[in-house]
């Protein structure tokens, strides 16, 4: 819910009535959602504009009255430090500038890998630029470009990416994913490159956002605030020259659930951790994916195929992926499973991974062939990453039909190049689970590898 807390601060030095009202008849939900749930613990914080605000203090004393939860109000560094902390625990390997752009303020700080450098806040929120520019554009570009004027944070983010954090940036970022036809709606990792993601918020910034093509797709409350997000970003991105702009739904609240957590869990791999949540949870035989794992690492090691520590990364995920849609129709389960993986709440990890996982999956259960491959997966997935999706996909093909998604088989049978030949090794008992079929595809990734099958006892 948007209560605007911060619509006046800047020029008033309070926050207005009816924002108060709204805030707290959203906190009394809250609070009646979390009694229903029989919720044990609540964190709650506060930003901007409570910090800003000369009442801020009070309206907080009766947040807590109501939502009967301790409110802690975060510092400007506080908040800028569970910012990055959200983007750490939600994108894989990141390098860059955070920008968490809210109603009241702008964060700006450095992350590189899991590394969070000190970090800004600046009074440029939507509702705050809004409010000391009294509603005209042309004055909230000197706000702007006095605040952001000597930053030697911004030289230190050149050339890197810009993470975009903050409704209004994402309602910028759906608006563009309508009007270029995207073929993914996703907004987690959605990736725009600087010079385009220049020129579109310049185009933002100029026009009345009521003529924007498919502005209906951005919240209505939202829409007067879009020409002072595009602002900031457009004065940041001149700065920085960002060789890509990323935009991400996780920020201080992911951040501060990550910060909770132990060194141990934090530095667990969250996509893996999901897809093997995901594989207890649909799949015939859990630890069946964990050996598909190392059967197919064996496989990829012996194959000449090379593959980056991403990949491998990806195609581990997928192992874990391989059987969550066994229980649907024969004929859906490929279609099925891509989609949970399109759709599903995934971190870590960008569209055109997300477009190979789903490929892999679909190829292992409806065949090899593209005639009916979805066209959105395809269009995001590289020529090198369609390739190896089908030959993941070949390769559990092999292995689903070898143990009929079971665990125990895949450590007694492995599968390897030797002497130029793909072997599959079926010793003693288990050659009785060989079949036409079997070799069949077998055949099938052997020649996706160049090699000739081979099955051997």
């Amino acid at each position: 819910m948007l209560a605007g807390l911060g619509r006046q601060v800047q020029t008033t030095g309070l926050l207005a009535e009816d924002a108060i009202e709204t805030a707290l008849a959203a906190l009394r939900r809250f609070r009646a959602l979390c009694d229903i749930l029989h919720v044990r613990k609540v964190w709650a914080v506060a930003t901007a504009a409570c910090r800003d605000a000369s009442n801020g203090r009070a309206f907080i004393t009766e947040a807590e009255r109501v939502s009967r939860t301790r409110i802690k109000i975060l510092s400007g560094k506080r908040e800028a430090n569970l910012t990055a902390l959200g983007i750490v625990s939600g994108i894989y390997k990141p390098d860059g500038l955070v920008g968490d752009l809210g109603g009241g303020s702008l964060e700006l700080i450095d992350v590189h890998g899991a590394h969070v450098r000190s970090g800004v806040t600046l009074p440029l929120g939507g509702l705050a630029l809004q409010d000391l520019a009294g509603k005209s554009i042309k004055k909230a570009e000197k706000v702007v470009e006095n605040s952001l004027r000597g930053l030697d944070l911004l030289r230190e983010g050149q050339g890197r990416t810009l993470y975009a954090v903050g409704g209004t940036w994402r309602a910028l970022a759906r608006l563009h994913m309508w009007q270029t036809g995207y073929p993914f709606h996703v907004m987690h990792n959605y990736r725009i490159s600087g010079r385009d993601a220049l020129e579109f918020v310049r185009l933002v910034h100029r026009v009345d956002t009521e003529t924007l093509s498919r502005i209906e797709v951005v919240n209505a409350a939202r829409r007067p605030l879009l020409s002072y997000a595009a602002l900031v970003m457009e004065h940041l991105i001149r700065k920085i020259k960002p060789r890509d702009v990323v935009f991400s739904v996780l920020g201080v609240r992911e951040g501060l659930l990550f910060s909770l957590l132990k060194a141990k869990e934090r530095a667990r791999d969250p996509l893996i951790s999901a897809a093997a949540d995901l594989n207890v949870l649909r799949a015939r035989s859990p630890h069946h994916g964990e050996e598909l794992i190392a059967w197919t690492d064996r496989f990829m090691a012996s194959s000449g195929l090379e593959e980056a520590a991403d990949e491998r990364r990806l195609r581990h995920a997928a192992c874990l992926l391989g059987d969550i849609g066994w229980r649907a129709h024969p004929d859906y389960r490929g279609e099925q499973s891509m989609n949970i993986i399109a759709h599903g709440a995934f971190v870590s990890i960008d569209h055109p991974g997300r477009a190979y996982l789903g490929l892999a999956i679909y190829f292992r259960h409806a065949g090899l062939s593209e005639d009916e491959l979805p066209p959105r997966l395809r269009e995001l997935a590289t020529p090198r990453m369609l390739d190896r999706a089908r030959v993941l996909g070949a390769a559990m093909r092999v292995a689903y039909i070898l143990t009929a998604g079971q665990g125990g088989v895949l450590a007694k049978c492995p599968m390897q190049v030797k002497r130029g030949r793909l072997v599959l090794q079926m010793p003693g008992a288990y050659r009785k689970l060989s079949s036409d079929r079997l070799f069949g595809r077998l055949r099938q990734l052997a020649r996706l590898v160049g090699r000739e099958p081979a099955i051997e006892s």
